[in-house]
């Protein structure tokens, strides 16, 4: 293959795309609930190559790739489609620090589509499976000191041709299914920590009991660590406890700031090991649960008091970075639209993204219902679950698992939805027991959509454009998980000259008018069916898509947005 000579074309660009290059981007430390002070991003211009599957690392380079953008991205500077016949292979050096040598060295993927292998320096340092969780490898027997060293990394994605988790992605988008993203689409980067260090933590408010759980987990199992961990009101210092990391560290948090989207109150937190490891992170707060309102109905209740959401359906697709924001400020702007417009709740949809994202929905204030990424086959309202293979649930389960351990310390997310509208769905009862056994912090909403087995904390129904409400349950809350869809399209920031939506509009005044009738069409099923949630779909345009709320780069809103807030915020409160 030859030498790009030009980068290429986008379809459609956001305003954030001009600030992109390999000097500046994403260079935000990216796990804020593990903040370490020193690392080295390897962000930035890697060499690459599309090869078959079975060939070995290639010895001439096709180009240069603007890692972390997914090749098909136009931000990558590649903007080419993988089959699954095909490996993607990169490749950088990089430099190391002295002061770093006496320790380990960590090398972390946020994530990678989808099976990557990895070599530093000739020696293999690992292989991971999985498009949307993040991991590392131990790679200090790989490394040289004094001189460069070297990565490389090859990713097989199958994309549509295999049955793991991949959401919308397919190797030929239409209607609602979108362009793939492999390879690497999340941050890379290293980072030094003594031989003894946290490998994670686990981070669980109890606001009944006023007090914090915090579970110090170290790359040494039952070794008798000690940590000093410290709880900070801003710059105050309110509670300081030295403990083994052997056991949960429990702190108690006296008459708490509790956590809500109109009062996101984050605690800082401080651990360091007897080993010499530091971080930084930080908890809020709150509970969400199921309870009964003053006439009976079972409603969702967040800090003990019923709490209706109203939310927005959320995609996360950028035309020109696809699964990947262009910029870290790209990646906050959706949610900050959504709450300046009045809703408290975002649906992130089929996909997990970054950790940074969760971080702002954490510090703006904006409840998250995380779906897992549905992969496999799909069945009817009136089919059976289906039988997936033993290879194929028992990558949907770690990848379910890794999501839930990767995002529980995350106030802002409050509900785990298992299955959308039968895709993928298989032993709903089980998956759903064994979800709730994972994490008991937070609710269940096992089918949203069609295929409803009666198990999980919500009853979930979608209409289009609706809306409409399910009858009420005596244990379970009552939901609207998709409504509206209601298409415009604004000319010159469009993806294609095609577009769709459930119902379309050709002025901004008529979808106003629309827009607001689902709205108060709501405020009845609120009130008088028990109805405790409803996600509007969608927060932006995607692709062929045109029922956001935003168009697809992000530079108009639809609508009258005054009159539209005026609405949701009625409704809402």
């Amino acid at each position: 293959m030859q030498n790009q000579t030009a980068e290429p074309e986008p379809v459609l660009a956001t305003r954030w795309a001009k600030v992109v290059s390999a000097q500046s981007v994403h260079a935000e430390y990216p796990r804020p609930q593990l903040k370490r002070r020193r690392w080295l991003d390897l962000n930035g211009s890697w060499q690459y190559a599309i090869r078959s599957k079975d060939e070995v690392e290639p010895q001439k380079w096709d180009g240069r790739i603007l890692v972390p953008f997914p090749i098909e991205s136009s931000l990558s500077g590649v903007m080419k489609r993988v089959s699954e016949n095909q490996r993607i292979w990169y490749r950088r050096t990089f430099g190391l620090s002295r002061s770093w040598k006496g320790g380990r060295i960590l090398l972390h993927f946020g994530g990678v589509d989808w099976e990557t292998d990895v070599w530093v320096n000739g020696k293999k340092v690992g292989n991971h499976k999985g498009g949307y969780d993040p991991f590392s490898f131990d790679v200090t027997e790989a490394l040289h000191w004094n001189q460069e060293n070297e990565i490389v990394v090859a990713v097989w994605d199958p994309t549509d041709k295999g049955t793991q988790p991949r959401g919308k992605q397919v190797q030929k988008p239409g209607g609602i299914f979108y362009t793939p993203s492999s390879g690497i689409w999340q941050t890379v980067w290293l980072e030094p920590v003594p031989e003894t260090y946290i490998a994670s933590l686990r981070i669980t408010p109890d606001i009944d009991k006023e007090k914090v759980v915090i579970e110090v987990n170290t790359n040494r199992s039952k070794h008798q660590t000690k940590a000093s961990v410290k709880v900070y009101d801003g710059k105050r210092l309110i509670v300081e406890k030295n403990a083994s990391c052997d056991a949960p560290i429990v702190l108690k948090i006296p008459k708490a700031k509790l956590w809500s989207p109109e009062s996101p109150y984050l605690y800082r937190l401080r651990i360091s090991l007897s080993s010499g490891d530091h971080a930084e992170s930080y908890f809020g707060m709150r509970k969400v649960s199921l309870g009964k309102d003053e006439k009976g109905k079972t409603r969702i209740f967040l800090n003990g008091k019923p709490y209706f959401m109203l939310g927005v359906l959320d995609q996360g697709f950028f035309p020109d970075g696809i699964y990947t924001a262009p910029t870290d400020e790209a990646l906050r702007y959706d949610i900050e639209i959504a709450k300046k417009l009045g809703f408290n709740t975002i649906r992130k949809h089929v996909k997990v993204e970054p950790a940074r994202w969760y971080y702002w929905c954490d510090k703006l204030g904006m409840l998250v219902w995380q779906d897992m990424p549905s992969g496999d086959r799909f069945i009817g309202v009136n089919d059976p679950d289906i039988r997936r293979s033993s290879e194929s649930a028992k990558q949907f389960e770690k990848e379910l698992k890794a999501m839930v351990e990767s995002l529980y310390n995350h106030p802002s997310v409050v509900m785990w939805v298992i299955f959308n509208e039968g895709w993928g769905q298989f032993d709903t009862a089980r998956i759903a027991k064994w979800v709730k056994r994972l994490d008991g912090t937070r609710l269940v909403n096992t089918a949203s959509g069609w295929v409803d087995r009666g198990v999980g904390d919500v009853l979930d129904i979608h209409d289009y454009p609706g809306p409409s409400a399910p009858p009420p349950q005596k244990n379970r809350a009552s939901v609207l998980g998709e409504f509206g869809g209601l298409g415009f399209r604004v000319m010159g920031h469009t993806w294609s000259g095609e577009g769709w939506g459930y119902k379309t509009f050709d002025s901004e005044k008529e979808y106003t008018e629309a827009f607001i009738t689902l709205l108060k069409q709501l405020q009845n099923l609120k009130e008088n069916h028990s109805l405790s949630a409803a996600i509007y779909t969608q927060i932006t345009d995607v692709e062929t898509e045109i029922n956001g709320i935003l168009t697809y780069d992000r530079a108009k809103i639809k609508g009258d947005a005054s009159l539209l807030r005026k609405e949701i915020v009625r409704l809402r409160d």
